[in-house]
């Protein structure tokens, strides 16, 4: 008899909170700036297709537990665009957010800006549960650091199913992460014109970021680092903020990332793990880089930073070739632990001239394959022996 009581209370608490959803439809950019400033939990707002313009704001967007603040588009076959602005959407110290089905093009800053509005605060007062889902962004910014994505400051995210095309290339990134913390970027397309720009990067982790993945994605020509693990950040905006007098190798660009699972076509260097306290790369597929399949760098300097240590590369696919493979497949710059870094278990194949399929490594490779087409021996071994694509 108890149980049944709990369980009667239980549903109609969820009905209850069914019945606190509010949706709010969206014709037009008047309509939909008079509704993101009244949007509260529970919201969703369903935007007609059409074009939108851009420069749109709002701080403390924030829903609840359950009840999440929704912009989502209509109709996903006919989405609202977002354009001819310097930024499409800027939202500032979110929580507990969705978008969906946006597109964000022809804008000369950033698509979308997602920030903790500089609050640098944590736990519930800062910007967390944000998902963005089957966004657009493409044509943003031009020869500078524009982004399709920007992300600061951000917890508990997930950015899944999105298309990213063509951003600033200059510093620009498809999805740039700083100081963002727990969260996962999963099944996006990402692209850039060919020859890839070689100015710009795919998905960027940097400023303290940590904990995060990123999953099954395409990367077409993403430029001069398709996944830059790490980089360089600007003291004041690193989150959580810098301590003045800390103990030299106290702090890292990024730590915690997981890249599994994608796959690659292009870009100058697949990936860069710049002054990077631990990150794992593994069961990638990783098609015609441009110079190198990886890089080992240290940009920040201070000596309160850890050298750039303690990454992983194992059971990728690799193939490439020759005339578009500098320093063995991997550049090591200085400053850098190259000594901490492990390989095992990857697949080397140089397609013009198979015995140039051995890279040089900074340390000794676990069971590595060399020279042998992976292709080829997938068709006759299965994919269960092929270890690009699993994550």
């Amino acid at each position: 008899m108890k149980f049944l009581l709990l369980c009667a209370a239980l549903l109609a608490a969820v009905v209850a909170r069914a019945a606190e959803l509010t949706d709010i439809r969206v014709r037009d950019a008047a309509e939909f700036r008079a509704a993101l400033a009244g949007a509260k939990p529970g919201t969703r707002l369903l935007l007609a297709g059409g074009a939108y313009g851009g420069g749109f704001q709002r701080t403390n967007l924030r829903g609840e537990p359950g009840r999440p603040v929704v912009i989502a588009a209509a109709d996903p076959q006919n989405p609202p665009v977002f354009s001819n602005a310097k930024t499409g959407l800027q939202l500032s110290n979110p929580a507990h957010l969705e978008l969906h089905g946006l597109v964000f093009e022809k804008l000369s800053d950033n698509g979308l800006n997602i920030d903790d509005g500089g609050s640098f605060a944590e736990g519930d007062a800062g910007a967390h549960h944000v998902v963005l889902r089957g966004l657009i962004a493409r044509d943003v910014g031009t020869t500078g650091n524009q982004d399709g994505i920007k992300l600061s400051g951000l917890r508990d995210f997930r950015v899944e199913g999105c298309t990213i095309e063509r951003w600033g290339t200059g510093g620009g990134s498809a999805i740039d992460l700083v100081g963002c913390h727990r969260g996962v970027v999963i099944d996006c397309v990402i692209r850039h014109r060919e020859p890839e720009p070689p100015n710009c990067t795919g998905v960027q982790s940097k400023g303290g970021t940590s904990d995060i993945a990123i999953l099954r994605n395409r990367f077409e020509h993403a430029g001069g680092r398709a996944v830059n693990i790490g980089g360089s950040t600007g003291r004041p905006f690193f989150r959580p903020p810098l301590a003045g007098g800390a103990a030299p190798g106290t702090y890292a660009e990024a730590r915690a990332i997981r890249v599994e699972g994608n796959t690659f076509v292009g870009g100058v260097a697949t990936m860069a793990f710049v002054g990077v306290d631990g990150a794992v790369v593994r069961f990638n597929t990783i098609g015609r880089p441009g110079r190198w399949a990886l890089r080992i760098l240290q940009e920040n300097r201070a000596p309160d930073f850890i050298a750039c240590r303690n990454g992983i590369f194992s059971d990728n696919v690799i193939i490439f070739d020759s005339a578009a493979w500098a320093s063995g497949g991997v550049n090591v710059g200085p400053g850098t632990a190259p000594e901490t870094f492990s390989f095992a278990r990857n697949w080397w194949w140089c397609r013009d001239q198979p015995d140039r399929s051995r890279p040089t490594l900074p340390t000794p490779e676990i069971d590595g394959v060399y020279a042998r087409d992976p292709v080829e021996a997938k068709d006759q071994a299965g994919a269960a022996a092929w270890p690009g694509g699993k994550s």
